[in-house]
């Protein structure tokens, strides 16, 4: 019981959340996605999303955004009594993203709170979306994207969490594991509204990158996308479409 109470004792460095430093990655491809990536054939994360391939390697994640974040959203201690003894076993639940329109929720489980932090993040990486973002409050109007562009519901257990458009300068009026995925995410401003046991650190998690995940999979109008000033992905990749759009909507009127 000493040891598990000290390993979680050196987990409490790893909930503070670290930055990953941009470095150039070395490593040896083994998907058809990753010689892609290392070739430069695919420079960005929006067009490795797009590809339709899968995402098995978190090199990729760590080519394409160097800038990524990572959070420990919890750790969780779980003891199993066998005829050896008592065997402890840690589950990590880490977030990840860019704060620029990428998100991931990863989870590990292993005997060190070390190594399953580092499994949990490239969990979390292989499970990374991409998210919209803009302008939905009828308070604002302001066409930027700091908030979500319509109301999204995600769950997992008993747990319903429902996000809204807030206006600028609002903040994220949300609990504080919703606060920190919003954040790495790259939202803003948001109300939530929520049901059931929150309390359930794991739970609230998972709705809350389930609700992020409705968002990038809902289909939208393209008129919507100029008159909302909605986002996909980080703001720089796609400035261009958006400035497309808008020249469509203003010959359309």
């Amino acid at each position: 019981m000493a040891i598990a109470r000290q390993r979680q004792r050196n987990s409490e460095s790893f909930k503070k959340g670290r930055t990953s430093q941009p470095v150039s990655v070395e490593w040896d491809a083994k998907t058809k996605l990753g010689r892609m990536v290392k070739g430069k054939k695919i420079t960005n994360m929006h067009d490795a999303l797009k590809s339709g391939l899968p995402l098995r390697e978190p090199e990729i994640v760590d080519s394409l955004l160097p800038e990524i974040d990572d959070e420990v959203i919890d750790v969780n201690m779980v003891q199993r009594m066998t005829d050896s003894g008592r065997r402890v076993k840690f589950v990590i639940t880490v977030a990840v993203g860019n704060k620029d329109g990428y998100v991931g929720l990863g989870q590990a489980k292993g005997k060190e709170v070390g190594s399953s932090i580092r499994k949990a993040i490239d969990n979390a990486k292989l499970n990374i979306i991409e998210i919209r973002r803009g302008c939905g409050s009828w308070e604002c109007g302001c066409r930027q994207p700091h908030t979500v562009p319509y109301a999204i519901k995600g769950k997992s257990g008993s747990i319903v969490i429902i996000f809204k458009p807030a206006p600028h300068g609002i903040g994220l009026a949300t609990g504080d594991v919703a606060k920190k995925i919003l954040t790495l995410a790259g939202i803003k401003d948001c109300w939530a509204f929520t049901k059931g046991k929150t309390k359930t650190t794991v739970n609230y998690a998972k709705a809350v990158f389930n609700a992020l995940k409705q968002n990038s999979e809902m289909r939208i109008m393209k008129n919507e996308i100029a008159k909302v000033g909605i986002v996909s992905g980080s703001i720089g990749i796609v400035k261009e479409e958006i400035k497309e759009e808008e020249i469509k909507v203003k010959e359309k009127e």
